[in-house]
């Protein structure tokens, strides 16, 4: 590629941009994640691969924060080659099978309130609300952003997919926040996403019911854009681009005009990052014994799925 890559970042970039297939360019790699740039859509396709489990644990977080910055600097364009291709949409999806993302690490969230960390709590929250806002202002690009959502969908992983413009979903994936079980709220952008989506009513619903939700539940509800078939999903998403491909400017101001006029601000998304924290340390031990016991059904799912 033919982009400065900022010193900081190479070390975290081990493949910077060959041809594939003469149709896709690698643009981002780490353990945890792969970009790839699809020149006929004119999309970058991030895929995260977190291990041990699905969740959003801090090497996660740091590669992810690597990738916005590197995609913000593109500055709307990839060159390669001396070629330069646009960056119109950047779309945020899995590669684990049938998991987006279970959420946040419970595991060291209990570490942390057991030490009462309130520093290793409220940094951890701002890694989360950094990538995520950066995903919903459209990495300061003029461009469109899209969640494919492909399997379960739970906690932080839900506030993730919400952070973009539109929601693609198969039909078997499910969708949920379920911190309400061990006495905790999901605070890293679930209400501020939600509330702008479906008003205060739905979201408090949702977020204290502690229930997990169909793709078509959140259809009918208005928090998914699309549902279609399992393994459908991609090709759903470059039906979206190729039919919206005349009107994408439009569509990119309309994205602007509502960030404008209902938008989130970074400094609210702290805010509640701290109304989190405080929260998660008012936990008692009973609570974190119920997070635990959330922690062992993430690696039940992870053995039932195959996840390695």
């Amino acid at each position: 590629m033919d982009m400065t890559i900022p010193h900081a970042l190479v070390k975290a970039s081990q493949k910077i941009a060959d041809y594939d297939d003469g149709r896709t360019i690698d643009f981002f790699c780490s353990e945890q994640l792969s970009a790839t740039y699809a020149q006929e859509q004119h999309a970058v396709w991030l895929r995260m691969t977190p291990q041990p489990r699905p969740s959003f644990n801090p090497e996660l977080l740091r590669d992810l924060g690597t990738y916005c910055r590197l995609l913000g600097e593109t500055q709307g364009s990839v060159q390669c080659r001396g070629v330069e291709h646009p960056v119109e949409y950047a779309v945020l999806a899995s590669a684990t099978p049938h998991v987006f993302n279970l959420g946040g690490d419970l595991a060291l969230f209990m570490r942390l309130i057991e030490a009462g960390d309130r520093a290793g709590l409220t940094q951890y929250g701002r890694a989360c609300v950094e990538v995520l806002y950066s995903n919903y202002r459209g990495h300061g690009l003029p461009i469109l952003t899209i969640s494919l959502v492909q399997g379960e969908c739970l906690g932080g992983g839900f506030e993730a997919a919400l952070s973009s413009d539109i929601i693609v979903a198969e039909r078997s994936s499910r969708f949920g926040f379920p911190e309400i079980l061990f006495n905790l709220f999901p605070g890293m952008g679930a209400y501020s996403f939600l509330e702008r989506r479906i008003g205060q009513k739905l979201t408090e619903e949702l977020i204290s019911g502690g229930k997990i939700h169909s793709a078509d539940d959140m259809l009918r509800l208005g928090v998914v854009d699309v549902v279609v078939d399992d393994g459908e999903g991609e090709s759903a998403v470059d039906a979206h681009i190729r039919g919206n491909r005349r009107s994408r400017n439009g569509l990119t101001g309309i994205a602007r005009a509502r960030r404008r006029v209902r938008g989130v601000e970074f400094e609210e998304l702290m805010d509640v990052v701290r109304i989190w924290v405080d929260a998660a340390l008012n936990l008692t031990s009973r609570d974190l014994k119920l997070m635990q016991r959330l922690v062992n059904r993430q690696n039940d799912l992870e053995v039932a799925h195959g996840v390695h």
